[in-house]
């Protein structure tokens, strides 16, 4: 599957625009596209999957390490990969764009703001592909999309302005139809806010598809292509296979295809919503992934989901909750108006919403004992994003330190109770974290 890497100037110029539209103006062609996002994000994939009509695969070399990352890509299927930079192309030390188009040796279409500029947009793009080697990276920065650009003699300028090694992808025209509302975490959800198909077909016009389809090119071939277990992880047969209940809803929305994946793999996968009423299902283990249970604190409080959870958690249901799964296990949840709703009350603490963002990072923990994720000593890496702060009581015992990021408290994250594991992590089954869950079933 051939691919290209959208990369920006900065974060806001625009990337996920013009990956939509450069989506729609592919698909147009008749070619079936892939789409993916460089980072840990699930924000900008559930509106690519709201176009191309298929999930967006994960690719941060933090979460997944070289080898995991290139095999994410390979799981894809479509005729061409269009992968979603993250920030700027440059930024990021854990696994910037830039290092996963290195990783991949995919060349990179640079998205520049030109609603102010000409030949300014051409020197930005000379000055990015120049960087390249200033910043140790293997890189073809091979042309740009300009984006909220005018037609005539405003793309014009833009184009005779780049130099000939320096390709004209094309424009993305200036529309308020063309911008994605956004709130704490970033954009809304894909399926919230779509954006109108009419005005991605009115900028797809505007995209030279043709050389888009010549810039792309082949990633070389991972090792393995297989993301079931992981070495170390135990065999089962067809009738040991667990049954595993995820939370599949509003409040808890953020989840790697791929995690969906190595459940489906490795057990029988159900899903129920909390946040819409519906009981606990009967299962083996529970998967809680984060979202925004903030939003719809006064529905889970009400839930059957939670009270279930509360008796099977202490019944010893091995069940794992990140970032906002932590705090529907919590005891309590206030949001930022200062309503306190009651949670699940399986984790002992109490989950305050703020409104700034509280920690946001690639994360690596280390397990203080054996615990769902990881084995003592076993590094965990994933990453964090939340605008809220536990409060642990002091009875309160926790499963990782923290090598890298904030946690929960004081250098500590995955508050423990009964076989009930909470964490501010998110992981990616390239981790191994999901494969030690499913052996612990």
């Amino acid at each position: 599957m051939k691919g290209f890497v959208l990369g920006g100037t900065s974060s806001g110029v625009g990337k996920t625009v013009a990956t939509l539209a450069v989506v729609r103006a592919l698909e147009r062609e008749g070619l079936a596209v892939q789409p993916a996002k460089a980072g840990p994000d699930f924000i900008d994939p559930s509106h690519h999957e709201q176009i191309a009509g298929r999930p967006s695969r994960t690719l941060d070399r933090w979460l997944q390490g070289e080898a995991g990352l290139r095999r994410n890509y390979h799981r894809g299927e479509g005729d061409v990969c269009v992968v979603e930079g993250v920030m700027g192309l440059y930024d990021g030390d854990g696994s910037s764009t830039a290092m996963v188009a290195e990783a991949l040796d995919l060349p990179v279409v640079l998205v520049v703001d030109a609603s102010a500029g000409m030949e300014s947009v051409a020197a930005t793009a000379l000055g990015f592909r120049e960087y390249a080697d200033t910043a140790g990276r293997d890189i073809e920065v091979a042309g740009v999309v300009a984006q909220r650009a005018h037609g005539g003699r405003h793309a014009e300028g833009i184009r005779g302005a780049l130099p000939d090694d320096l390709t004209y992808f094309g424009r993305i025209p200036p529309r308020d139809d063309l911008e994605i509302p956004d709130r704490h975490l970033g954009l809304h959800m894909g399926g919230e806010a779509p954006l109108d198909p009419d005005a991605l077909d009115a900028a797809a016009e505007h995209l030279r598809t043709d050389r888009l389809r010549e810039a792309a090119a082949t990633p070389p071939e991972p090792d393995s292509v297989e993301t079931g277990r992981r070495p170390g992880s135990q065999s089962q047969s067809q009738s040991d296979r667990p049954r595993i209940a995820v939370a599949r809803d509003e409040a808890f929305c953020f989840v790697y295809p791929a995690t969906l994946e190595r459940f489906g793999e490795r057990g029988e996968l159900v899903t129920f919503e909390p946040a819409n009423g519906d009981d606990l299902p009967d299962c083996d283990g529970v998967y809680l992934p984060g979202g925004y249970p903030e939003r719809y604190a006064d529905a889970l409080a009400d839930s059957p989901a939670l009270s279930s959870l509360a008796d099977r958690a202490a019944d010893g249901l091995p069940v794992l909750g990140e970032c906002g799964g932590l705090m529907a296990l919590a005891e309590s949840l206030t949001t930022t108006d200062g309503e306190t709703y009651e949670m699940a009350g399986v984790l002992p603490a109490d989950v305050q919403m703020h409104d700034r963002y509280q920690a946001l990072d690639h994360v690596e923990l280390v397990a203080r004992e054996d615990t769902l994720t990881a084995s003592a000593g076993g590094a965990r890496r994933g990453h964090e994003f939340h605008y809220s702060t536990a409060d642990p009581g002091t009875d309160a015992r926790f499963a990782f330190d923290v090598e890298r990021g904030d946690g929960i408290a004081d250098g500590r994250d995955g508050l423990i109770e009964y076989r009930t594991l909470g964490t501010y992590c998110h992981c990616h089954p390239e981790s191994g974290a999901f494969d030690a869950f499913l052996d612990a079933l």
